[in-house]
């Protein structure tokens, strides 16, 4: 049996939604054949399955959150011969299950794995009853624990003849919930064809072809909430138990942190729109508010002179184009002035573990970029070690994965510095928030003309202004003005990069 776990999600990414399941149990995969798909704040992420054998059991549903390194499902090494041979016979479906509940022996219904570091959980709900008959992979219970609802599908087709623990129970993540009994083959070959029938009615009230979770369904029921008012966050608008909650409590279309609205006339609110927030852009909300709840952090501010960077760029840009094939940007120009000026100031480029300081004998450079989702950073791995034809190559083609949603999850892990520009957007002063785990982002922006006082006279120069924010529990402020004098010094004479200087 092999374990299909939550891949490594990113840098400070922790969590991920199971957005599509590409097979059910009981379905032959292949080695490599995508099982899942999961969606975090910055990308989509496919599961494939290591092992040719049969989808054994599913273990995080679609909709539900789940933390890295969590079990998914489970794969049984070796060939499916059941399932594919029913389809390849040109029978119908629903008998597949049969096998599995053809034995007459008892069936243990276990707690399934509840995620990274959740030892218990609560039984909150029981959708069938003793006596019931159930269908492989019929939804039996709800268990709650401090970080998701889990529901429990039938490991197999039969008749619940024990529930060993009854609603408001805490278990522990290995006891036994239920014991099924595979006798009665009719009975429980019968059942699939039941479920989705009654499974169907509340995804008809809500006008959609959709199957909505069962503790949705319950808690609809009880409350008498219309389907059709309540916005499904599953996949093709499945309602989870999560979006009714949110409906049911939420006392006000505002967040409960936010203030209330203020009073709208009936002309204004016909011409109001309310669209859900989608989950990138609810992730990206709050981690940015725990980065500023977690560091402590200050923003410091100077202004280089472009004249020299811009002058070196017009005179060979056409050379390094013939050359490297790439064209010579400014972002090369200060992705070394930032290397330069780590190297003197390594807070800048540390971090923070616990009571330690992680000190980086190297950068990696994460350069944020906007596409159509949001915001990612891709990471420049070893940029101290590179050329600026190499760190042009590298910033181009990142960025094109970027906009093109191809990014890999281990292309935005392990930054050590971020640089932001917000001038491409015409941004003239700003203060970048930090990328947890790192304490140092700078924040480029819009070149301006502006009169500068040069040697006694008033001259046309075009200046910009640079942010540095820091976490200043590691940093000093001292430390952070000297990083960003030494950046402004470097881009305002280039030379001093090949002095090093």
């Amino acid at each position: 049996m092999s374990e299909i776990r939550v891949p490594t999600l990113g840098e400070s990414v922790t969590e991920a939604t199971v957005a599509t399941w590409f097979k059910k149990p009981g379905d032959a995969v292949a080695v490599d054949e995508m099982l899942c798909e999961l969606e975090t704040d910055k990308v989509t992420v496919e599961v494939p399955s290591p092992v040719a054998g049969t989808l054994s059991e599913i273990v995080a549903q679609e909709g539900e959150t789940v933390g890295v390194d969590a079990l998914l499902a489970q794969v049984s090494e070796g060939e499916a011969a059941p399932a594919p041979a029913a389809k390849d016979d040109g029978k119908e479906d629903a008998p597949a299950a049969a096998p599995a509940a053809s034995g007459g022996d008892n069936v243990d219904v276990m707690v399934p794995t509840l995620g990274e570091s959740v030892t218990e959980a609560t039984v909150s709900t029981w959708f069938k009853q003793v006596g019931d008959t159930v269908a492989q992979d019929e939804m039996l219970c709800e268990l709650e624990t401090d970080k998701v609802s889990v529901e429990v599908p039938a490991p197999a087709a039969g008749t619940i003849t024990e529930i060993l623990a009854p609603e408001g129970a805490t278990v522990d993540a290995s006891a036994k919930l239920a014991i099924l009994s595979s006798s009665g083959g009719a009975a429980a070959a019968a059942a699939p064809a039941a479920s989705k029938a009654s499974a169907s009615a509340p995804a008809a009230s809500g006008a959609k072809d959709v199957e909505n979770a069962p503790s949705a369904n319950k808690i609809m029921a009880e409350k008498g909430i219309d389907p059709a008012s309540v916005q499904g966050s599953g996949r093709d608008g499945r309602i989870m138990k999560g979006d009714v909650l949110k409906a049911a409590t939420a006392p006000a279309p505002a967040p409960a942190a936010q203030a209330p609205r203020a009073p709208v006339s009936a002309d204004d609110a016909s011409r109001e729109e309310r669209v859900k927030m989608t989950r990138l852009r609810q992730t990206i909300a709050r981690r940015l508010k725990e980065s500023q709840n977690t560091a402590a952090m200050l923003t410091t501010y100077n202004e280089v002179d472009m004249t020299e960077v811009m002058a070196l760029r017009n005179e060979y840009k056409d050379l390094f184009l013939k050359k490297h094939g790439v064209k010579l940007g400014f972002m090369s120009f200060f992705t070394k002035a930032c290397i330069h000026a780590l190297k003197e100031v390594p807070d800048v480029n540390a971090e923070i573990d616990g009571t330690d300081v992680v000190y980086k004998n190297y950068v990696h450079m994460g350069i944020a970029a906007g596409t159509p989702t949001g915001l990612v950073v891709p990471v420049i791995r070893d940029a101290d070690r590179m050329s600026f034809a190499e760190i042009e190559k590298a910033i181009a083609e990142k960025g094109a994965r970027a906009r093109d949603g191809k990014l890999s999850m281990a292309e935005m892990q392990g930054g050590s510095f971020t640089i932001s520009n917000g001038g491409v957007y015409g941004s003239l002063m700003s203060s970048p928030i930090l990328n947890p785990p790192q304490s140092g982002i700078l924040g480029m922006h819009k070149i301006q003309d502006r009169p500068m006082a040069i040697n006694g006279q008033v001259v046309i120069r075009p200046m910009m202004y640079l942010a540095l924010s820091y976490d200043h529990r590691i940093v000093d402020g001292k430390g952070a003005v000297t990083f960003l004098v030494r950046v402004k010094e470097a881009l305002e004479d280039p030379r001093r990069l090949l002095m090093d200087l």
